[in-house]
């Protein structure tokens, strides 16, 4: 894509928490910045995801069909270590180039999602790559200017991410398949982990905090907390469901609603009685 067009959708995606229009509406995306291969300068290009669990998600290279890889696939391919910018979060990443069956199986669940892809490798003689981003360990970074605004933030994720589940359940199934998309199951279980993990970092770290400065929080902690085995009860259903053999697409769907009703309650709540007490917080 020109840079011009580039900037426009890295300028609106910083300025709005990683929600963007245009062809990006509605889908995932991400900003990849890679290290020149022939200069060393740092190049930022956005593009569409897929999660793929275990601390990854893939990027496909495929340049529209193109018959050349694109520059930020060469770019990576002689420096992997990458910056990510995943709505909010901003992360170091490595970046591998998945080979063998372990490429074919990861485009087949591309292809699966948007047969886009099928149609962009049809156009060129290459083999388009797909590339993993694995996140370094380290704290995350968030970018927001508060406490509460943080918090805020990274429910609006989990929003969208069920917001983009919720619709692709909603796409007309292929007549004579009666199970579950295997990039819709792992879309599933990488938001199931993602949730799982975040209520265990509140539970373990900010409401043991907010506990001790903020005893008259007591009662709303006590209800979160609550809320929390709830949850990790809808959770471990989806994740059964989800890996049932060859699970129907049906109940899934209605565990899915359940959890995503269940999760806006929970963050409408946190957020009414948390972020005014961890806003005044904030220096």
């Amino acid at each position: 894509m020109p840079n011009d067009f580039n900037q426009q959708v890295i300028d609106e995606f910083r300025a709005n928490g990683g929600v963007v229009g245009g062809p990006f509406e509605g889908g995932r995306l991400l900003l990849l910045t890679t290290t020149g291969a022939r200069t060393g300068v740092r190049h930022t290009t956005p593009l569409g995801y897929l999660p793929d669990g275990d601390g990854r998600v893939l990027v496909i290279a495929s340049a529209g069909g193109a018959p050349r890889d694109p520059q930020w696939f060469r770019n990576l391919v002689t420096h992997p270590r990458v910056a990510v910018e995943a709505g909010v979060f901003r992360y170091e990443a490595e970046a591998e180039v998945l080979t063998g069956d372990e490429r074919d199986r990861a485009f087949a669940r591309a292809v699966e999602s948007d047969p886009g892809w099928s149609d962009y490798q049809s156009r060129t003689d290459r083999v388009i790559p797909v590339v993993a981003l694995r996140e370094m360990p380290g704290p995350p970074d968030i970018a927001a200017p508060s406490f509460g605004a943080a918090v805020k933030a990274v429910h609006d994720g989990f929003r969208r991410e069920l917001s983009l589940i919720r619709r692709e359940f909603a796409r007309p199934w292929d007549p004579g398949s009666t199970s579950l998309g295997a990039q819709l199951r792992v879309n599933c279980l990488t938001a199931c982990q993602g949730l799982h993990n975040h209520h265990t970092g509140e539970d373990a770290g900010l409401f043991p905090a907010l506990a001790a400065r903020h005893p008259e929080l007591a009662p709303v902690l006590e209800r979160l907390g609550q809320e929390h085995l709830k949850l990790a009860k809808l959770l471990e259903e989806l994740r059964a469901a989800v890996t049932d053999g060859h699970p129907d697409p049906v109940p899934v769907r209605a565990e899915v609603e359940r959890l995503a009703a269940a999760i806006d309650e929970h963050f409408r709540y946190e957020e009414e009685h948390l972020i005014p007490v961890l806003d005044a917080a904030s220096p």
